[in-house]
């Protein structure tokens, strides 16, 4: 690194919107290198609508009345991904051995295609080789009777239908534990726990209807061009009836800025793009919690000097610790509120007054705000701002979390959990004569913990590439082969499947835009979204191999093969209409899903309630719950000299650890993935040159030596202090010690480092 101070780089910028010929062109260049089989065009045809394909990207609601189109660029990407005409079969895994194999990039691995026949590891040949699914599952059914249940892990990557998710979880717990992460746990599980123990709902409280009366938006730590772009529609619309989008974000991400629609001939024409927030207040990372306190102390600033800006019915009659709240936020100095947010207070204010004058007010955040060490306290920082003047539990307004993947939500809707109390354990006894687990089960930071301490026996995961997406992934590297037992339900090669426990196992399955016919019927899966509305989704395309099998079917066969047979438990029966597994989901959740095969397929999905939204509050006090949180910084690291704030992030070209190319075009950056964006001012004062390579060294005190070495360095408009990277590239720097205090979902997005 130079001790001379370069001058101040010019930052990387995107000069297109969101939308328009730039989206059809990262399409394209994704189908170009899929080369998807025929009928992919009939199947984005027929995406998110009724009757048709359910999205196996993010969960953001289906419309009603869909649009021509109802999918976006990162929704056509996995379909045509998924589609690819490329294929993986055993011939390939003769050619390369495992260890070969894993010096491979994410992108080449998904590049050899979709999986064709079930595969098991030879440890003498290094190789997966071809074997039979009745080989299969007998070895891994007399496998798992073999290993104590309480080691064993059945993960959940958010993908899978609600009727093999069901399954899966019953199995478990018949088998004999509860150790039942999924991705949730990676993400949005402390919305499950924190926005629980203030509204009493683990999930969001709006409705996709809300975004059509609402008239003022506060975004935080979302970023809807990357991760959701179908969200942005009903924000162009918002934005052009007049409602205020406030975005408060580290990154001026471009779809929080501006979006030019491909349905709209006169945008991808002669017209200008949509301008979507209002105001962009580039917090700082982690200072969420006292930019949204700035904005409430000055609301009731307003309220002492106007009066009629609280909803004072609505405190009194529905709110709990609405004056110790207060009496913190009167006791909290607008020095620290600007010192720790980044923000002036005059920026804070400003949104605090027009927060003041709107009639129905969202609250929509991601990730950005929950992977945090104080994660839980900055949603209720969040729903203490919409408490003031009763926006939540009415028409427009609320609390509306983005989920990311298609059906993690629904995954523990129907059982997919370590928590033995959310789940109705009585009817599980009478219905199936099982005795489940009553002890909490590992959930992913749990099992990491137990992997890396040699006691994890075995893994099942349903989907997913864990042993990239966690936290730690070089010493979860390490330790993973040590597990005698590795079996990977997948579509495509990914990393954790070169890392084979001592007996280890492939077994492909089917996309969802595949046919699934079981006993000669086509069958029918079915998906939650973000609003808690359950859909159908029927797949019409062959499979890309007569050798796959369904992720219901397979969950099935796993369950038969491993556990007593059982006249309560008719698994084959199961599998063969899954119409009997909607009847079982229904006599156990009977509330949520009352009329199930009914009313699946019912336009815009049906809705399966949510108490909050009716103003019945599940919390300890009975009450919507006002909190003052532990620390205004939601990283929790204080101010420590040298030490960088890294958040990990997503590029355009991705979904999770699915890399579908080499562009981040939203962002303007094109080329490799390992590299990390920093402020010009940084840079300069570092002496650094743009494209530059580092080194990043973990700063967390707790012993471990962590390193990334080869990052260019990429000038990017961030607040000062603060770095930002690629997900899972950067995952090595992010400690397994380091999550929400309240539900252990790794802090991401407040990573401490050091360069080296």
């Amino acid at each position: 690194m130079s001790d001379d101070l370069t001058t101040t780089p010019d930052p990387m910028t995107y000069d297109g919107p969101v939308g328009g010929w730039g989206s059809a062109k990262g399409m394209a260049q994704v189908a170009r290198a899929a080369r998807p089989g025929p009928g992919a065009l009939e199947t984005l045809r027929r995406q998110n609508k009724p009757g048709g394909l359910m999205c196996v990207s993010c969960a953001w609601g289906k419309p009603p009345n869909p649009h021509v189109v109802e999918f976006c660029e990162n929704g056509a990407k996995a379909t045509l991904w998924d589609l690819t005409s490329e294929r993986c079969g055993p011939d390939f895994f003769l050619d390369r051995t495992v260890t070969e194999l894993s010096t491979w990039s994410e992108y080449d691995l998904e590049m050899a295609g979709r999986l064709t026949h079930p595969l098991r590891y030879d440890a003498a040949s290094d190789r997966y080789l071809e074997t039979t699914w009745n080989e299969a599952f007998a070895a891994i059914g007399q496998e798992l009777q073999a290993l104590d249940p309480k080691a064993v892990t059945f993960y959940a990557s958010g993908k899978a239908g609600l009727e093999a998710s069901f399954l899966y979880a019953l199995y478990a717990r018949a088998y004999g534990h509860v150790n039942l992460p999924d991705s949730s746990n990676m993400c949005h599980e402390t919305t499950s726990v924190g926005l629980k123990e203030v509204v009493g709902s683990p999930v969001g409280t709006c409705v996709l209807e809300d975004f059509e009366h609402c008239d003022m938006i506060i975004n935080v730590g979302q970023n809807p061009g990357t991760n959701s772009p179908r969200m942005l529609h009903p924000l162009q619309e918002a934005a052009e009836r007049s409602c205020c989008i406030v975005a408060i974000n580290p990154l001026r991400e471009k779809g929080l800025i501006e979006f030019a629609s491909p349905q709209s001939v006169w945008q991808m024409t002669v017209g200008s793009p949509t301008e979507i927030a209002d105001r962009y207040l580039q917090v700082r990372t982690g200072g969420d919690i006292a930019a949204l306190t700035g904005i409430a102390k000055h609301v009731l600033a307003l309220e002492r000097a106007e009066g009629g800006v609280l909803d004072h019915a609505f405190l009194e009659a529905h709110c709990h610790g609405v004056q110790d709240w207060m009496d913190w936020v009167d006791a909290t100095d607008w020095a620290d509120l600007e010192r720790v947010s980044g923000l002036t207070r005059d920026a804070m204010e400003g949104i605090g007054a027009i927060y003041a004058r709107s009639k129905a007010v969202i609250g929509v955040y991601g990730m950005g705000l929950t992977q945090h060490v104080h994660g839980s306290d900055a949603i209720g920082a969040l729903v203490n701002l919409l408490l003031l003047r009763g926006n939540i539990g009415r028409k427009g307004a609320g609390c509306s979390p983005v989920r990311g993947h298609s059906n993690v939500q629904g995954q523990r809707t129907v059982g997919i959990t370590e928590k033995p109390e959310l789940v109705p354990n009585d009817r599980l006894r009478d219905l199936f004569g099982i005795e489940p687990p009553m002890e909490e089960g590992w959930n992913t930071t749990a099992f990491v913990e137990a992997l890396l301490e040699g006691r994890a026996q075995g893994f099942l995961g349903l989907g997913g590439n864990l042993a990239r997406a966690v936290p730690d992934t070089d010493r979860v590297a390490a330790a993973w082969r040590a597990m005698p037992l590795t079996v990977h339900v997948a579509t495509r090669l990914n990393r954790t499947h070169l890392m084979p426990g001592r007996s280890s196992w492939i077994l492909p399955c089917l996309v969802r835009a595949e046919q699934d016919i079981q006993s000669g019927t086509n069958q029918q899966v079915t998906v939650e979204d973000s609003f808690s509305h359950i859909h159908g989704s029927i797949g019409k395309r062959t499979p890309a191999s007569p050798h796959l099998m369904s992720e219901t079917a397979i969950v099935a066969r796993l369950a038969q093969a491993t556990l007593a047979p059982s006249p309560k438990m008719p698994w084959d029966s199961w599998a063969d209409d899954y119409a009997r597994i909607r009847a079982l989901i229904e006599a156990v959740y009977p509330d949520d899903f009352r009329d199930f095969e009914a009313r699946m397929n019912e336009p815009g999905g049906f809705y399966r309630d949510n108490p909050a939204r009716n103003r019945d509050w599940q919390t300890e006090s009975g009450r919507a719950q006002f909190t003052c949180p532990a620390d205004l910084d939601a990283t929790g690291l204080g101010e420590r000299a040298g030490v960088y704030r890294l958040m990990t992030l997503r590029s355009n070209d991705q979904f999770n650890t699915t890399v579908y190319g080499m562009s981040d075009r939203l962002r303007g950056i094109e080329g490799d993935r390992m590299l990390v964006m920093m402020s010009p001012e940084d840079m300069a004062a570092e002496g650094l040159a743009p494209e530059q390579r580092i080194t990043l060294d973990g700063a967390a005190d707790d012993g471990v030596v962590r390193r990334v070495e080869g990052l260019r360095v990429v000038p990017y408009d961030l607040p000062r202090g603060c770095l930002a990277g690629y997900f899972p590239e950067l995952n090595p720097l992010s400690p397994l010690s380091r999550g929400d205090l309240a539900s252990d979902t790794p802090a991401a997005k407040g990573i401490p480092v050091r360069l080296a």
